[in-house]
């Protein structure tokens, strides 16, 4: 069951990675979509890593 769950954020992070590349390239609406959740999914798990190693500061 484990497998099952690390296998579908597998492919939706993958997925999620795809889109954000066509998407830079000018791809539909849809992919512009998923893109920008995809990014934003990212930056928050960022924030919350940032957070929980008790760092305040970020190489940004």
């Amino acid at each position: 069951m484990i497998l099952l769950a690390l296998s579908v954020i597998l492919v939706l992070t993958v997925g999620g990675c795809v889109c954000v590349w066509w998407a830079a390239r000018g791809g539909p609406r849809w992919t512009r979509a998923i893109a920008g959740a995809t990014l934003a999914a990212g930056s928050l798990a960022r924030r919350i890593s940032i957070k929980s190693n008790g760092s305040g500061s970020s190489d940004d």
